[in-house]
């Protein structure tokens, strides 16, 4: 008997118990006449400032303790290891805390994978990105602000392609880090998922924050790791140097096209939207 209703149970909890949100509408200009669409765009611009504040500050605080002009202990500050805890960590606790406003992007590669897969209209896609550069740039200005002479003589955080590597190296490397994150959002987010996985307490947040964190210990000593273009964005406005600027262009194509091999990879062959989508032309060819 309870074999014949475990197999009962196995066989009702194969039927889908899970409801796919309806694709968003390209243009959507209705968002922008209601109040939650603008308290998501300030959730957006302070995350993302938090976000840079706090991991802007990391860094520059990690140079100066292990500054040897200062005879500095060389093993001092937290390291490699604990930036790359910072970024992980902020995004983990942000993501956690603006996930039920705006879904809790805070990057813009995330908000154009999303976009990709019709999950956010065009017209918030392009104004998330927008809160979050300003965010970004309102964060390290807020840094720079507090210790403008830490912030000057340790590089202000910026992100910049390190010596020894490659261009081709550094733009794999944020093609890849977007991908491991973005792919991590779909799937942490996929409803899916949380279906088939009920009996499992996790929280989205952790999966994401953990993303970050290790994409971070991999990609750090290659281009400081950008995997967010408004994070290099804010950087390099507020420093302002030519080696920032320089470079900035791998810290935006890098994370798009990251993103966007995520998206596919996650909507058309893990949830199959390739094959939904061959089959609903063949029941019906005049589509």
């Amino acid at each position: 008997m309870a074999k014949d209703m475990e197999v009962g149970e196995r066989g009702s909890f194969s039927a889908k118990d899970y409801q796919d949100p309806p694709p968003a509408p390209l243009i959507d200009a209705a968002e922008l006449t209601k109040w939650s669409f603008y308290r998501a765009l300030i959730a957006e611009f302070v995350a993302t400032l938090l976000f840079l504040y706090v991991t802007v500050l990391t860094v520059i605080g990690y140079k100066s303790q292990t500054d040897p002009a200062t005879n500095a202990d060389a093993c001092g500050g937290v390291g490699i290891l604990g930036i790359a805890w910072a970024f992980g960590g902020m995004i983990f606790v942000l993501v956690y805390c603006t996930a039920g406003i705006s879904g809790g992007h805070i990057n813009p590669a995330v908000t154009f994978g999303l976009f990709l897969a019709r999950k956010v209209s065009l017209v918030r896609a392009v104004m998330y990105m927008v809160a979050q550069s300003l965010g970004a740039i309102a964060g390290v200005a807020l840094v720079k602000a507090f210790q403008k002479s830490y912030y000057i003589k340790y590089g202000g955080g910026a992100n910049s392609l390190s010596d020894g590597y490659s261009t081709g190296v550094g733009l794999a490397a944020e093609i890849i880090g977007t991908f491991v994150l973005v792919y991590t959002v779909f799937s942490a987010t996929d409803p899916k998922r949380s279906a088939r996985d009920s009996h499992v307490p996790v929280l989205a947040p952790l999966p994401i924050g953990f993303a970050v964190f290790i994409v971070h210990l991999a990609t750090i000593p290659i281009t400081g790791t950008g995997i967010n273009p408004a994070r290099s964005l804010g950087a390099a406005v507020i420093y302002n140097k030519d080696k920032a600027w320089d470079d900035q262009w791998i810290f935006w194509v890098g994370p798009f096209i990251g993103a966007a091999i995520a998206a596919f990879y996650h909507q058309f062959i893990l949830r199959a939207g390739a094959v939904k989508a061959l089959g609903s032309f063949r029941s019906n060819p005049n589509v």
